[in-house]
C-alpha cells in the first residue's frame, strides 16, 4: 500500500512549474501587445481631456454637452410634455451620479462657467444642475429629434451665441445628441462634452472633447 516513490508528487510539481513557465512564454508577447494598447489608449485618453480643459481654462469657448446617461429608450414616449417630466426619458441613477461626478471634476480642475444653458428637456436641465448648481433654460438647445424642420433655426441661434463669445467667457450649454452632432459634425456619447470656439466666417471650430463622468 505505501509502494508509491515518494518522489512523484514532487516531480509531477516541477512538471506543472514547467509548464506554467512554458505558457507564460507563449502567450507574453500577445499579453504585453494588449497592455500596451491598453496603456496608449488610457494615455490618448487623458491627452484628449488635458486639451479640452486647457481650452477650457483659456476661455472664449462653449461647452455642448450631451446630458447624462438615461433610462433605456429612444426619444421620449407619445404625447410627452416638457414640463412634465414624469412624461419623458429621464436620466437614469447611473446618469445623475456620473453627472455629479463630472461637476465635482470640472470644479477640481478650478473650471468656472460663466454662463449655464440648457435644453428645456428635464434629463438636460437635471444634468446641468447636477454639474453646475443651477441653469438657465434656452429653447434653441431644444431637441429637434422630432421635428427636423426646426433645426437650421435652432443651429443658426447657437452659432451665432458662438460667434460672439467674449475672450473670458466660459459657457456650459446642456443639449441632445442630434443638436450637436448638427453644429459640430460629432456624434457624442451620453455625458460626453464637446469643446468648441468661434472659427473663420462664423463657423464653429471643435478644440476638444471631454469625456463624461
Amino acid at each position: 500500500m505505501n509502494s508509491v516513490p515518494q518522489e512523484i508528487p514532487g516531480t509531477v510539481h516541477n512538471a506543472l512549474r514547467s509548464a506554467h513557465r512554458r505558457a507564460i512564454q507563449l502567450l507574453w508577447p500577445g499579453l504585453a501587445l494588449v497592455l500596451g494598447w491598453a496603456a496608449q489608449v488610457t494615455i490618448a485618453t487623458t491627452a484628449e481631456d488635458a486639451r479640452a480643459l486647457a481650452a477650457i481654462h483659456r476661455g472664449g469657448v462653449a461647452v455642448l454637452l450631451r446630458h447624462a446617461q438615461t433610462v433605456p429608450g429612444l426619444g421620449d414616449p407619445p404625447g410627452f410634455k416638457l414640463g412634465v417630466c414624469d412624461t419623458q426619458r429621464n436620466l437614469s441613477v447611473d446618469g445623475r451620479a456620473a453627472a455629479a461626478r463630472f461637476g465635482e471634476r470640472l470644479r477640481q480642475a478650478g473650471v468656472r462657467f460663466t454662463g449655464v444653458y440648457t435644453s428645456q428637456w428635464c434629463r438636460c436641465r437635471d444634468t446641468a444642475t447636477l454639474i453646475a448648481g443651477q441653469a438657465e433654460d434656452w429653447p434653441a438647445l431644444n431637441s429637434f429629434f422630432d421635428d427636423r424642420d426646426a433645426e437650421p433655426k435652432q443651429s443658426a441661434e447657437v452659432r451665432q451665441r458662438i460667434a460672439t463669445l467674449k475672450p473670458g467667457e466660459t459657457l456650459l450649454l446642456v443639449t441632445h445628441q442630434v443638436n450637436i452632432t448638427a453644429i459640430t459634425g460629432i456624434v457624442p456619447a451620453m455625458g460626453e462634452a464637446v469643446v468648441v470656439r468661434a472659427g473663420k466666417g462664423g463657423a464653429v471650430e471643435v478644440v476638444g472633447r471631454l469625456a463624461g463622468g
